[in-house]
């Protein structure tokens, strides 16, 4: 229901604006200069106009928060590009003519106030500008969607991402201007989506260019050299049942990862222990291969120059690079560094206050 309503929200918001927008630059200065001193009445249709555009626009920045393939950068461009002419155009033009029609009327120079609109950009271009400079070249928050990095990440953790940790990128086009620093071994990185580069993913890095990475049994092996990997018991959430918990030690980056040696599909079922209003229950039945590969086992994979090798750190319920392949070296976004928050609508009881501040290691 609330998809239906933003979307509907977007389409209306374009010609109203446009209906707000010639109302306020040239029709309401009219009617405020014929009417002082005393204040103008806006006809009833252009009242309801500006009545209505507060609603279409949060309604329209509700429908950009939900979207998993929006690119806030390029959001962030627009605004401040659309806002910096429109504050040009008042001070070039129209500014200019409210004071000539004025005068013409022999009324005072400020007779007509300055348009809302003009007001709002004045006000918007400095604060879209700095947030567009810090988003681009230094901190991005990001919202976890998913379980692929449980445990290390939960769905509904806010992260910051380190922007520049792999040097500094212009926005929209990602293109590296500054060399700073290069992934390494066991980084948690943001990156565009490889198969559609509008959708950011996190995961871990695992395979380097050069290197040969096998995955069996959960255990990863990069050039024939096993990852250390330390079993530390059961995890059991009430939506995750079952499965089996391991500290891992991948290049300076010691982290936990959550597995189940089994080689079927988890059962999906609803759970009465689960607190999610959603079904992702996976419980991890009865272990044991029986002389068949796990169902994340991969053979040898060679990471070609250029390119990295992503796996999640829940190895059974991740969609990573061993379904989709490589992620290039421009589509990384940034390093993750903290989490400063956390709530997942999806579970009861709240955020999560003792997750704010945690190292992402």
């Amino acid at each position: 229901m609330i998809d239906q309503l933003t979307l509907i929200a977007c389409w209306l918001l374009v010609p109203a604006g446009l209906v707000a927008v010639i109302d306020d630059w040239f029709l309401r200065p009219g009617r405020e200069i014929a009417a002082a001193p005393a204040p103008a009445r806006d006809p009833p249709f252009a009242r309801a106009v500006y009545l209505a555009l507060p609603v279409l626009v949060i309604g329209a920045v509700l429908r950009m928060l939900r979207a998993e393939a929006l690119d806030f950068s390029l959001v962030l461009v627009l605004i401040a590009l659309v806002s910096g002419v429109v504050w040009a155009i008042d001070s070039a033009w129209l500014r200019p003519a409210r004071a000539h029609g004025a005068a013409a009327a022999g009324k005072a120079l400020d007779a007509a106030r300055e348009p809302a609109t003009v007001d709002y950009a004045r006000s918007f271009f400095p604060v879209a500008l700095v947030v567009l400079v810090l988003r681009s070249f230094l901190f991005e928050p990001f919202r976890i969607p998913s379980d692929s990095m449980m445990p290390t990440l939960l769905d509904g953790d806010f992260i910051v991402v380190n922007k520049y940790a792999y040097g500094l990128r212009l926005p929209v086009v990602n293109r590296k201007v500054v060399e700073v620093g290069e992934p390494q071994r066991g980084d948690v990185v943001v990156f565009r989506y490889p198969p559609d580069p509008r959708i950011n993913y996190i995961k871990r890095l695992v395979g380097l260019p050069g290197d040969r990475v096998r995955i069996e049994a959960d255990r990863i092996v990069v050039n024939g050299v096993p990852v250390p990997f330390t079993q530390e018991g059961r995890y059991d959430d009430g939506c995750y049942v079952g499965m089996q918990l391991a500290e891992e030690q991948l290049g300076a980056h010691r982290h936990q990862a959550l597995y189940c040696n089994t080689p079927d599909d988890f059962s999906v079922a609803p759970l009465p222990t689960c607190d999610r209003n959603m079904p992702r229950n996976y419980v991890c039945g009865t272990e044991g291969l029986g002389g068949r590969p796990d169902r994340g086992d991969v053979s040898d994979i060679d990471v070609p120059p250029g390119k990295y090798l992503m796996i999640g750190d829940n190895r059974d319920n991740s969609a990573d690079s061993r379904y989709w392949g490589f992620v290039p070296e421009e589509n990384l976004v940034g390093k993750a560094t903290r989490i400063w928050f956390n709530w997942d609508p999806h579970r009861a009881g709240g955020p999560k206050w003792e997750r704010m501040g945690a190292r992402i290691d």
